[in-house]
């Protein structure tokens, strides 16, 4: 809830910001605003996957850490080591007092402790959201590169199919 009020936050200062900078196309002080050239086919799509493919690894390396930290308090012995410290939880406090060992899965991020019968339960010291999340950024990351390829593709055969222009033959003032 606190990143969708912040991201609504950022949104709206930004907003206004520009609604004072510029008024109909026309600056304060009368000038106008020098002309913002086309981007290139593709570039938003691109933007996205950039964003995305960064954002899932980040959130990996988030999962990593923890699951490294995990790791680093179950190995640590001595008083107070048993059960496990990763492994105790309220949620499975009979499981809790017959964990015998523990192992971790790196894809999916995970680390699962196990009792001498085979039987055993994930940590929760690696997030819940971090595997879904993960996945649906380095989704939304090849689908956006994939369209990204797509939509240069298509400009690039709009621009040979017009004689080297990048308007489409129906446009009202022709190809360029």
């Amino acid at each position: 809830m606190f990143a969708v009020l912040t991201l609504l936050f950022a949104a709206g200062a930004t907003a206004a910001v520009l609604a004072r900078t510029t008024r109909n196309g026309v600056r304060r002080d009368g000038t106008a605003p020098a002309a913002v050239p086309r981007p290139a086919a593709g570039t938003p799509f691109r933007v996205l996957a950039g964003c995305a493919a960064a954002g899932a690894v980040l959130l990996y390396a988030w999962g990593a850490l923890c699951v490294i930290l995990a790791v680093v308090e179950a190995e640590d012995g001595g008083t107070g080591s048993a059960p496990l410290r990763p492994c105790r939880t309220e949620a499975h406090p009979e499981l809790s007092e017959r964990i015998v060992d523990y192992s971790v899965s790196w894809l999916p991020l995970g680390f699962r402790c196990e009792t001498a019968d085979g039987d055993g339960y994930s940590s929760d010291d690696v997030p819940r959201y971090v595997n879904p999340g993960t996945a649906v950024l380095a989704l939304t990351a090849a689908a956006s590169a994939v369209a990204a390829g797509y939509a240069t593709e298509l400009r690039t055969r709009a621009a040979a199919r017009n004689g080297g222009g990048d308007r489409p033959s129906g446009h009202p003032r022709g190809p360029v």
